[in-house]
């Protein structure tokens, strides 16, 4: 990582940022700053505005109004500088199919002045064993593990992500989770978009949840989920479902939820709720036709404040 002109200035910083395509507003007054050392977690449903937004901090799009700031440098001005500084790793990125990983890492290493090895960015992508493997023969896990070899080659103080683990599988997922992690401890930063909840409960110290272009809730996981009042969900069908007034005068209810059919009830002890809510589907003529209990998560957060849930399309 580079010397640093502008230690005392945030990784990354924006303010009242705006970017409409057409009459389509992607991205709609964003404020937001990253820390250094921290991962920050961009979280929404697709076309919440994510990608929109990323693009803009890293240079790919101009924004229609406002100011965006990367280790206290602009890109008006800075452009060069904040380049070498960044690494970007793309929603989906194209490889020659017959070139080898290898040679691929060595390409992307030779555009920087300084950077790790091609050897140890593909060891420390977990790759060693696949250097002389052409793309062509590589996994989707192992595709995306190529690509954050090659976003790392220039030794990168802000490493974006944005979607990383989209249609890989559990191993795939927390292979790449590692990688991150690993960056995080030399001192890196990062910043990720993603609509999985657990992965942004995993890697993020901070989130932001985005929806239809603008932060709705921002914080640390736990923040956001001890927001909902209730470390538990109760998640129920019912065929006649008491009304809401009701069901908050609950044992241990805090706060209820409808999307469709399904009603949820953040509830901080699930055993007080059950056998009164029994009763009182009971009594407003209705039978259960379902019923789960879970942990409270960020999809919870989400589903409390916009009645839909981060995975709807």
């Amino acid at each position: 990582m580079t010397a640093d002109p502008n230690p005392g200035a945030p990784a990354i910083a924006c303010r009242a940022l705006h970017k409409r395509f057409g009459q389509t507003v992607a991205v709609h007054s964003l404020d937001l700053q990253v820390r250094r050392g921290e991962c920050f977690g961009l979280l929404g449903p697709n076309g919440a505005g994510k990608t929109t937004a990323i693009e803009v901090l890293e240079g790919l799009q101009r924004p229609d109004g406002g100011e965006v700031e990367i280790l206290g440098m602009r890109w008006d001005r800075d452009e060069r500088a904040i380049r070498e500084r960044l690494g970007v790793q793309l929603q989906e990125s194209e490889f020659p199919e017959r070139m080898t990983v290898g040679e691929i890492v060595r390409m992307f290493r030779a555009f920087y002045r300084q950077g790790p090895s091609p050897r140890e960015l593909i060891g420390f992508v977990q790759l060693a064993e696949k250097a002389n493997t052409q793309v062509r023969h590589l996994s989707g896990g192992q595709r995306q593990r190529l690509s954050v070899a090659c976003a790392l080659a220039g030794a990168p103080d802000i490493l974006f992500l944005d979607e990383p683990t989209t249609g890989l599988d559990p191993q795939s997922r927390r292979q790449l989770w590692d990688i991150c992690q690993a960056f995080l401890a030399r001192g890196g930063t990062i910043l990720l978009t993603t609509h999985f909840m657990d992965e942004a409960e995993k890697l993020s110290d901070r989130v932001a949840i985005l929806d239809r272009g603008q932060i709705i809730a921002q914080g640390t996981p736990a923040e956001l989920i001890r927001s909902l009042g209730g470390a538990h969900v109760i998640e129920f069908a019912a065929t006649a479902a008491p009304p809401d007034e009701r069901l908050r005068r609950l044992p241990s209810v805090t706060r209820v939820s409808r999307r469709g059919e399904s009603t949820q009830l953040a509830v901080d002890e699930p055993h007080r709720t059950l056998p009164p809510l029994l009763e009182v589907i009971g009594a407003a003529g209705g039978e259960l036709t379902a019923l789960t209990t879970h942990r409270a998560t960020l999809d919870d957060v989400f589903l409390a404040m916009t009645g839909r849930a981060l995975r709807d399309e």
